[in-house]
């Protein structure tokens, strides 16, 4: 098994990332912070200032007092009814699911906070649509016209939102707690610690999971079962709740007491731990219905691939030994009939979602190195418009989507992906143009089927009641992997 990367390593990677892109491939939306505000800021600074003793005293009460928060988009008075009686069916033979009611420091709060959630930016519009961000309206010209309202400019760590959305019109969600049988934790971790993430102060990492725990373990379903028919969405990866003692990165939430038996699905987990569940991340596609789904899976299987690879990336020369910089070289080698690579740096960033689209589609292959981790949202990016994924480190894909991806072993792996060592690439003793060459174009057919095949279970649906006609999307695919494992208990 792979060592967890070195902290040291992973906070000056962090270190080397451009402002995340927030709403980067919406470049019309205006910007939210106007400098003619500067000075009723300043006031309203000092006002917020002599008003904290006010807010801290409101947010403890909040803790007691839980309220509802998320509304549906198309009522914003009120949350979605619970499912009747005639709509609980034998589709919930596995159980019900109760949603808690959290105080709003929990999640709404946070959400309302978008403009700090993040140092470099807003994260409001990127925030925004339930968490599937603004249209991606750059993509006209490169998706068919009539799926293009079903793109978004997605963030990667939206997860908690958009999760959140679903499982409240979830048919198998009931409001009484004595008929669960698991109980779900609406609270957007990822979010709050991400707002502190690149802070020195380690304990403000750790504010809001110590005190949502203060609030949880009062009540009656935990103190029944301390945690072990409870999950959460987590929104971003596994190393970001991990930390130990008061230094390093992240905060401490999954090893703070209590969450040792909650089930946490999380776009990138600990392969040492078995409660952390590999969730896809979210891409930017967003359809309603079956019927568009199948559209868009002839479209990309039946597109022509005029490149045998393509590699999609931002170079990091301060990284010694970056391996990125090693792809960049492989494809050059490899001639522009053979690869194509996009350079992040040297592409505006309004225009990275429909250029990378075009780099997908019109590769057989995509290289798929790791991130600022091991997983990389881009995987999910090529896999969507099916091209075949090509990965480096073992622990970039196998056994991180369990739920997702066909099981282990090199045969069912061979079936949707291609590994190659990435020591092997760098000592030169693979050539990854001479790899995909050897697959041959008969096989390479087969995995683009197959990975087409798998494209409803990486995607999140828009619609609150799921694609219909018996297609599950990645929502669907977790929620009943999470029944099947409580009732398995």
């Amino acid at each position: 098994m792979e060592s967890r990367p070195q902290e040291s390593n992973l906070k000056e990677t962090k270190k080397l990332l451009p402002p995340p892109s927030g709403a980067a491939c919406s470049p019309h939306h205006p910007p939210l912070k106007s400098p003619a505000f500067l000075p009723c800021c300043q006031l309203l600074t000092v006002v917020c200032f002599l008003l904290v003793p006010l807010r801290f005293f409101l947010y403890a009460r909040n803790l007691s007092s839980p309220r509802l928060l998320l509304p549906r988009p198309d009522n914003p008075s009120r949350l979605p009814p619970p499912p009747s009686a005639n709509t609980i069916t034998d589709s919930c033979s596995s159980g019900l699911i109760f949603v808690y009611d959290l105080p709003t420091a929990f999640n709404a709060d946070v959400l309302a906070a978008c403009d700090e959630l993040n140092p470099w930016q807003s994260l409001c519009v990127a925030l925004s649509n339930g968490g599937f961000g603004p249209p991606a309206g750059e993509l006209a010209g490169v998706v068919p016209a009539n799926l293009l309202p079903y793109w978004y400019c997605t963030d990667q760590f939206s997860l908690e939102l958009i999760f959140h959305r679903r499982i409240l019109a979830h048919r198998c969600r009931t409001v009484d707690p004595s008929a669960a049988a698991a109980f779900y934790i609406p609270f957007y971790a990822g979010l709050s610690v991400g707002k502190h993430l690149w802070s020195g102060d380690a304990a403000s990492r750790d504010r809001d999971s110590a005190l949502l725990l203060r609030w949880i373990k009062e009540q009656s379903p935990w103190k029944r079962s301390n945690g072990s028919d409870h999950f959460i969405t987590l929104g971003r990866i596994s190393w970001d709740f991990h930390r130990s003692g008061n230094d390093g990165w992240g905060g401490s939430f999954l090893n703070m007491a209590g969450m040792e038996k909650v089930t946490r699905l999380i776009i990138e987990r600990n392969p040492s731990d078995n409660k952390d569940v590999g969730v896809p991340y979210p891409t930017g596609f967003h359809p309603r219905t079956a019927a568009e789904v199948r559209q868009w899976q002839r479209f990309v299987l039946n597109r022509n691939r005029s490149t045998l690879f393509g590699f999609a990336g931002a170079p990091r020369p301060q990284v010694k030994d970056d391996f990125r910089d090693f792809l960049f070289k492989e494809c050059k080698r490899a001639g522009k009939g053979k690869c194509r690579s996009l350079d992040w740096w040297k592409v505006r960033r309004q225009n990275r979602s429909a250029a990378a689209m075009r780099l997908f589609l019109d590769s057989a292959f995509c290289l798929q190195p790791k991130g600022d981790s091991y997983t990389r949202r881009s995987m999910f990016d090529c896999m969507l418009v099916g091209a075949v994924p090509v990965v480096f480190w073992r622990r970039s894909a196998y056994g991180q989507y369990e739920w997702y991806l066909p099981g282990s072993g090199e045969e069912r792996e061979g079936e949707w992906s291609v590994f190659i060592d990435s020591r092997e690439v760098k000592n030169g003793t693979v050539s990854v143009k001479e790899v995909l060459e050897g697959i041959g174009e008969k096989r390479a057919r087969k995995m683009r089927e197959r990975v087409v095949e798998m494209i409803p279970r990486l995607l999140y649906a828009a619609a609150e009641e799921g694609l219909g006609e018996g297609m599950q999307d990645a929502f669907d695919v977790a929620v009943k992997g999470v029944l099947q494992r409580f009732r398995g208990q």
